[in-house]
């Protein structure tokens, strides 16, 4: 990010946080249970770019839109990593600032721009940009892997834009309309194959150390839940329905938080009914 800048800690709320020397993020506020300090707008930019490339506008708050704007001076593209109105809802705000092109997984969310693809690469703002589907999340999840440009795509990545498909803290939500466990364990297996000792950037939360090994730890976790989902079944019976599975499991955690689990309970119990049946 731009030199001169001194340091700032997590968190903090609508400045530029330089977070690699390509990246930095403006934290949006908006805390909840759900997006933890606030959802974080990712900044991309090569050192000299006289652009730059803004990951996730966030809610709909024309506040932050604006501080993005007055910050990091011409967007050159903006890019979704999932459909989540938290990070989605504030691409109107921004394009009016700007005017800069929207590219996501999902039509819907693009401005003069086609959608993303699987293994795309992108060449915006000095900076060679890999798509990577990691769905689980939801089904459009993407997480993005950033390299200054020119530097091949076999050096190690300057850091990992993730979305909600790795949150600073704690396991995301998969969410139960279209989150899928069997793509989930898929999308960490791939990251921590690809990403290890890379700074991830999350969509919540502080700045994740080592993206590969966060991956490692979070699919181990997710298998393990899956374990324990198995053991109930012995005691609860097949027939017994999410919020039983998530009250038998989940101990000691607030009722907001206890319904929040009760989706990913869902999606694994849906990925066990097709893991049994062979479809």
């Amino acid at each position: 990010m731009p030199a001169g800048l001194a340091p700032i800690r997590f968190p903090a709320y609508e400045t530029l946080r330089p977070v690699t020397e390509l990246s930095g993020v403006i934290l949006c506020d908006n805390p909840s249970e759900m997006t933890f300090e606030g959802t974080n707008t990712v900044i991309l930019r090569a050192p000299g770019s006289a652009t730059c490339v803004v990951v996730d506008p966030g809610p709909d708050d024309r506040a932050h839109a604006e501080r993005i704007a007055a910050i990091v001076g011409e967007v050159e593209l903006v890019l979704i990593t999932h459909r989540h109105g938290d990070h989605t809802d504030g691409i109107e705000h921004l394009r009016a600032l700007t005017d800069a092109p929207v590219r996501a997984v999902q039509e819907r969310f693009c401005r003069d721009a086609r959608p993303l693809d699987d293994g795309e690469e992108i060449h915006a703002a000095g900076l060679d940009i890999i798509v990577l589907a990691t769905p689980g999340h939801t089904a459009d999840s993407v997480s993005l892997e950033v390299r200054a440009a020119g530097t091949g795509f076999t050096a190690p990545a300057d850091c990992v834009v993730l979305g909600d498909t790795i949150l600073g803290r704690d396991s995301t939500v998969l969410d139960s309309t279209d989150g899928d466990l069997g793509d989930y364990l898929a999308s960490m297996d791939l990251l921590a194959g690809r990403a290890d000792g890379v700074t991830g950037i999350p969509g919540h939360g502080p700045d994740v150390e080592n993206t590969g090994r966060a991956a490692q730890v979070l699919g181990q976790h997710r298998r393990s839940r899956l374990d324990q989902i198995i053991a109930a079944r012995a005691e609860l019976g097949h027939d017994a329905v999410a919020a039983a599975f998530t009250q038998h499991i989940y101990r000691d955690v607030s009722p907001f938080l206890l319904k929040v689990a009760e989706q990913s309970t869902r999606v694994a119990l849906r990925y066990l009914e097709r893991r049994e049946s062979g479809s």
